[in-house]
């Protein structure tokens, strides 16, 4: 009698466990700052039995995670601490889920209310490409033609071959925009500089200055605040390197000086930075320039057929 009560127990809390909340999943938001339309990016799973947990991504820095997301029928709200904001308050999320929706309010640790809705991310998660087309060279080692910056500093020249960002100002995109492809870049940097490239304008693969014998996620070569490197394949600072990326869907490999260090792992949403959240979309090249000085050549883009 025992044994079975105990029986009925474990499969009744096995149950409970595995029944998904209708909030959990992968979100892409668009937040109205007033000032600007800017991404974000939220993730909501259950922990155990009744507890949901999750990760949230601000319009800036990494994968914040979320040690309880509540949820009281449709609405859903939880708190964070700061990350890259100078204050000692939260940030408050709000949100109504109708459907595949969410609308809300953000309430930044400063006390600003900013507006969003949301809307389930898509999978993305094929890996079949039927071939690869023409090469495209992004640079022409002579201008910055195809190219465009983000914001009114515009610091990128081009010299001798080389895509030069001199001093922090702003990111430069790409005209082109692409959907799968595969990528071939090179670059280097001075000591502790720190730099970025933008797949779709989306996801950030790290490029900064990075020592030390354990990869993380915000190494050399990672998916800035998802996935860390497999190992360790970066050179000194003022060296050569190169960054070899295959993106199909939101399933990346990435190969660092000849050394595969993510293979085959899927992006869980947009990074900190990304242009817009719209994952479903081709998107640009985006070279991050505001975090220090940083030079780039031989960029090549293959895109799927």
């Amino acid at each position: 009698m025992l044994r079975s009560a105990f029986l009925c127990f474990f499969v009744l809390s096995f149950m409970l466990s595995s029944a998904q909340h209708p909030a959990e999943g992968r979100w892409n938001l668009t937040v109205d700052q007033g000032f600007r339309i800017a991404p974000s990016w939220l993730e909501i799973r259950h922990s155990g039995i009744r507890t949901l947990v999750g990760h949230f991504v601000a319009d800036g820095g990494s994968a914040r995670p979320i040690s309880q997301v509540h949820a009281d029928g449709n609405k859903i709200h939880f708190s964070i601490p700061p990350q890259w904001e100078d204050s000692r308050n939260d940030m408050r999320f709000e949100a109504v889920q109708v459907g595949d929706k969410l609308s809300g309010t953000i309430i930044t640790p400063d006390g600003r209310r900013w507006p969003f809705s949301g809307e389930r991310a898509p999978l993305l998660l094929t890996n079949k490409v039927t071939g690869w087309g023409t090469p495209v060279q992004l640079f022409n080692g002579k201008n910055t033609d195809g190219w465009h910056a983000s914001g009114p500093k515009n610091q990128w020249i081009a010299e001798n071959g080389i895509l030069r960002s001199p001093a922090s100002g702003s990111n430069l995109i790409s005209d082109k925009t692409f959907g799968d492809f595969k990528l071939h870049i090179e670059f280097r940097y001075p000591e502790h500089s720190n730099s970025g490239i933008y797949l779709r304008g989306r996801y950030e693969i790290q490029v900064c200055d990075t020592r030390g014998p354990e990869p993380a996620k915000d190494s050399l070569g990672g998916i800035y605040g998802f996935i860390a490197p497999n190992r360790p394949a970066w050179k000194k600072p003022g060296e050569w390197q190169t960054i070899d990326v295959t993106l199909v869907g939101r399933i990346v490999t990435v190969v660092l000086n000849g050394v595969t260090i993510i293979s085959e792992q899927a992006i869980p949403g947009i990074t900190g930075g990304a242009l817009n959240s719209k994952e479903g979309e081709p998107g640009p090249i985006m070279l991050q320039g505001d975090h220090g000085p940083i030079d780039y050549r031989n960029i090549v883009v293959t895109p799927a057929k």
